[in-house]
């Protein structure tokens, strides 16, 4: 497939020239005007900007969500006006008042980039590092889709721009994620490393002196480097190289291009201060003079109709690429038809009958009740079930064998781009951060696995695929101190609790094989969101057939046993200690007091279901209530009220047994039972 050429810029010096300059002085004039914001980077990079989306880049401004454009990623997510700058020059949609509304509440261009929020931006950026560790997966994600329907066709082989300061290199993120694309071989993935040399701080002589070309040629890379941040020439050739696959062989590449923050400020450039803030007005009008404007220029005279013309261009580029594309797509779809359809049907919506069918004949096939089943295997043999139905890819960070996500087949590897899952290694925060990329790039729901525990170490990425809402599954197993003899280090306390304190974020813990499937079930007809799915090491036991099973999971809790019309005592309880909870009802129905259980796999579904359903499974009249989890229980007294009680572990567990350290840590049948006459006793006296 032929590309398009570059631009005729050597025909229209003068009004590129001043293209760049609008777009270095659009963040400067901004950050003063407000007295807040990050104009430094912004204008240090903006040549670099302009080259990427007015030369370089494959996107098309008037149709953003071409599936065949390159992904740009700014990592560095502080500098957003370089990207919104870009956005309105070459014409996605934003005008210079969006830009003057910069930070301000509802406006189009918050302080950082936020994805779904503002036309042509890739990946919600801030948190330094996330976007190196995303545009790995962009770029996992691309090559498995060329490799999957195009039979490693050049229609699909993207490119993925991110661009990261010092400060994203620094995060450990950006290095898990940096190690395992080296090892991948992601040739199509492109690191533009802004070497400036000064953090928040002052300069990272201080605290970051590594030779971070010879470490990323140490991860596998291939390092180019721009010595003038300032000519575009140099930038242009060093760019086309670096998205050069065959020139790449079979390396992702890292552009190290040494600018001065804060150019051409001669007070600021090169400075700490040049980081955040404005400038004074003395210095802005300075900086406008040296790009030719006059000091006093208002937003809109720094963007002249000719520079405005200039990046314009990029429309009808755009629409050239799209029909050379549709061209060369046509072309193959005629030669591979079978393939071509495949892929059609990817980019819209899936099918999901045969995976919903597959299901119910799993459920068909559990074991009786009684017989006991780690809801984790049972949750193996969904993943394996659904890979060949479903658009479910991903894999673990090197634990797929005890969470129970190992497929048949061989791993995504760089002379293996079709595998049928990934192998992280052992990187949770890059591997949470890489399955954000990859549901961003489309088609696949991605999965990763580890041990709930450590689910800390992905808590950022895990937090901003939350805020993007991104469709991503979390495998987390071995989910409480029933994890036993490892010990503490190993027993999660305050994981599951945690989690459900990030907004947008389902937490689903079943109770058993057949909740499993049943969540799953919600999870493949409403692929909504972020879940985390909190999955149990040891046996539990398949609980009696319950009537609506699906309705009450899928609403997040309802009741699975109950004695009369359970209006004395409510147990609600998650996992493995609904079955505790069956026992003290039992224990309780001997006594005359009717008691009813609540399954509540997932508290967040729980809580949107509706205030008349919630009403049905816990009535307001039900006032004695005790709640039961191996957790930490400060968020079920929302549940419980002031008359009722949690039973939890405030503490961590010891070493031992898991029968023996829930025991230890008070997660017993005996302790629920006092707790429900307890709680009984108080609604009693209450009502007197």
């Amino acid at each position: 497939m032929t590309s398009v050429s570059a631009l005729p810029h050597h025909t229209d010096v003068v009004s590129e020239t001043m293209a760049v300059a609008a777009a270095i002085a659009i963040p400067a004039h901004i950050v003063q005007s407000k007295g807040h914001g990050h104009a430094g980077t912004a204008m240090a990079l903006a040549p670099l900007s302009h080259v990427l989306f007015s030369r370089v880049m494959r996107h098309s401004p008037a149709n953003p969500l071409w599936p065949a454009r390159d992904r740009f990623v700014l990592s560095a997510g502080h500098a957003s006006l370089l990207l919104y700058t870009q956005l309105f020059l070459t014409g996605y949609g934003l005008t210079l008042d969006d830009i003057a509304a910069n930070r301000k509440l509802g406006s189009l261009t918050p302080g950082h980039p936020e994805f779904g929020h503002t036309t042509g931006v890739e990946m919600t950026t801030g948190p330094l590092g996330q976007g190196v560790a995303s545009a790995v997966g962009m770029a996992i994600a691309s090559r498995h889709e060329s490799a999957t329907f195009g039979g490693g066709s050049p229609l699909f082989e993207r490119t993925v721009w991110v661009v990261a300061g010092d400060g994203c290199l620094q995060e450990g993120v950006s290095s898990e994620a940096s190690s395992l694309a080296g090892t991948l071989g992601l040739d199509n993935l492109v690191l533009i490393w802004d070497d400036n040399g000064i953090t928040i701080d002052g300069p990272t002589s201080a605290d970051f002196t590594e030779d971070v070309r010879a470490r990323y040629r140490a991860y596998g890379w291939r390092v180019l480097s721009i010595a003038d941040p300032t000519d575009l020439g140099e930038i242009e050739r060093v760019l086309r190289d670096a998205g050069n696959r065959t020139a790449a062989a079979g390396r992702p590449t890292l552009v190290a291009l040494s600018s001065v923050i804060g150019a051409p400020s001669v007070v600021f450039g090169g400075k700490a201060a040049a980081h955040s803030g404005g400038f004074g007005a003395e210095e802005l009008a300075a900086v406008k003079r040296t790009l030719g404007f006059p000091p006093d220029a208002t937003l809109e005279q720094l963007v002249t109709p000719e520079a405005l013309t200039f990046c314009r261009r990029a429309i009808a580029r755009g629409r050239t690429l799209e029909a050379e594309w549709a061209d060369a797509f046509s072309l193959w779809a005629a030669a591979e038809p079978e393939s071509a359809q495949r892929w059609l049907t990817a980019q819209s919506e899936i099918d999901t009958a045969p995976a919903l069918d597959a299901l119910k004949e799993l459920a068909r096939g559990l074991p009786g009740p009684g017989t006991s089943i780690a809801t984790r295997k049972t949750n193996g043999h969904v993943i394996a079930l659904l890979s060949p139905v479903l658009p479910i890819w991903g894999g673990s960070a090197d634990l797929a064998g005890s969470t129970n996500v190992a497929v048949p087949g061989e791993a995504f590897a760089a002379g293996n781009p079709a595998g049928e899952f990934i192998r992280f290694g052992i990187r949770e925060h890059a591997m949470a951060a890489i399955l954000n990329g990859i549901a961003l790039q489309g088609i696949w729901r991605p999965f990763g696995s580890t041990y709930l525990v450590f689910s800390d170490y992905m808590r950022p990425a895990i937090r901003l695929g939350a805020l993007m809402n991104l469709p991503v599954l979390y495998v987390l197993t071995h989910d409480s101190v029933a994890v036993g003899e490892d010990g503490p280090t190993h027993q999660p306390v305050g994981q599951i609790a945690s989690l459900r304190t990030v907004p947008g974020l389902a937490v689903v813990r079943p109770a058993d094989a057949a909740e499993t499937i049943a969540a799953w079930r919600r999870l493949v007809a409403r692929p909504e969101g972020p879940v985390a799915l909190i999955l149990s090491r040891q046996d539990v036991p398949v609980l009696a057939p319950r009537s609506g099973l699906d309705r009450g999971v899928w609403n997040g809790g309802y009741v699975a046993w109950q004695n009369g019309g359970g209006l004395d005592v409510a147990l609600i309880s998650t996992g493995s200690e609904v079955t505790l909870a069956i026992e003290a009802a039992e224990q309780l129905a001997a006594e005359g007091i009717c008691a009813r259980v609540v399954s509540m796999p997932c508290v967040e579904w729980f809580a949107n279901s509706g205030q008349a359903y919630i009403d049905t499974v816990l009535p307001p009249a039900v006032t004695a209530r005790v709640a039961i989890e191996a957790g930490r229980g400060d968020g079920w007294w929302r549940w419980v009220g002031t008359g009722g009680e949690v039973i939890g572990i405030e503490e961590f567990g010891q070493s031992g047994s898991g029968a023996e350290v829930m025991s230890l840590r008070g997660i017993t049948t005996s302790n629920i039972v006092a707790a429900a006459r307890r709680s009984a006793e108080v609604a009693a006296t209450r009502r007197r």
